[in-house]
């Protein structure tokens, strides 16, 4: 089983380093991708979905148009774990398979 356990403050920061384009919002981090058309965009959210599935951590994901934004955070430990930063670097991933930038 995935470690759930809550990141420290330095931690969060040296993993945030490792992933740009995303930023923190108190106890989220979060990322927004522009993908070249909307299908595109409803594509990426099912691939993230799958990804989610098979990681059983889901993000809070909003679609606007062709923008798609993505919130992570571990609900059960009330703060950011391992698990958020694996899905981002997974997400940001599949956001490049996708086109979405």
């Amino acid at each position: 089983m995935a470690d759930r356990s809550r990141l420290d403050e330095a931690a969060i920061a040296e993993r945030l380093k490792e992933l740009p384009g995303w930023s923190r919002q108190g106890e989220e981090i979060r990322r927004e991708f522009e993908a070249p058309s909307f299908p595109a965009g409803i594509e990426l959210v099912v691939a993230v979905a799958g990804a989610a599935e098979e990681a059983d951590h889901h993000p809070d994901i909003d679609v606007r148009w062709r923008t798609v934004r993505f919130a992570l955070s571990t609900h059960s430990e009330g703060g950011l774990t391992r698990l958020d930063f694996a899905l981002a670097r997974r997400i940001d991933g599949l956001a490049a398979e996708h086109g979405a930038r």
